[in-house]
């Protein structure tokens, strides 16, 4: 079976294709912006113009619009290819590749958008110990369980707390998607935001 995974959830771009585990080809760029107009072009440079079996895409949380971008153009490709379309949490990617090369417990912190970091705790069984959460700098010293911190803010919140935890700085890539365990993928492609909009409704006028 053919995987094509993606993510372009963080400032990360990313899309690779597998033959069962095994990577075929794959892209990743850090592009901060304009996820939207290279993600397509970056999966048709993959062989066969990555057309797959089945296809995998980040949930989030992430970036509101690049989460939006990645599970349209999965949906898209899925409708046009009859492919099964799985989605998985951004954090779980962050946390898979954490384990090389040996499984660890784990604190993933990415950047969560207004001074904020999106936290969530793995133990050494892979298994998330607590929901995803956005919280100040502050809250996420306090909420941060274990010695090693992977992610995009991994290093900024070593520093706060101090001590001798390992900083890795990760971010989620598509080309290591063969790491996610099965019970971590959904056919339920809610995206996970982490914290609730920016936009606040106007007030009703009476």
């Amino acid at each position: 079976m053919r995987t094509l995974a993606i993510d372009c959830a963080t400032e990360a771009c990313s899309a690779a294709l597998f033959d069962g585990t095994t990577l075929v080809d794959g892209r990743f760029e850090v592009l901060g912006r304009g996820h939207a107009e290279r993600l397509v072009p970056m999966i048709a440079e993959l062989p066969d113009k990555g057309r797959a079996d089945r296809i995998l895409v980040s949930l989030g949380p992430g970036s509101f619009t690049g989460v939006r971008i990645g599970i349209a153009a999965a949906r898209a490709l899925g409708l046009a290819w009859g492919a099964e379309v799985l989605g998985y949490p951004t954090l779980e990617l962050v946390r898979a590749r954490s384990w090389q090369p040996t499984p660890r417990a784990v604190t993933v912190c990415m950047n969560g958008g207004h001074g904020e970091f999106f936290l969530q705790n793995f133990g050494a069984d892979a298994q998330p110990e607590d929901e995803v959460r956005s919280l100040k700098p502050a809250e996420a010293a306090k909420a941060a369980r274990h010695k090693v911190i992977a992610g995009n803010r991994a290093r900024e919140l070593a520093e706060l707390l101090g001590d001798d935890r390992l900083a890795l700085e990760l971010l989620p890539d598509a080309n290591h998607a063969h790491l996610l365990h099965e019970t971590r993928l959904t056919t339920d492609l809610t995206p996970i935001y982490g914290r609730g909009p920016d936009a606040k409704p106007q007030a009703v006028r009476k």
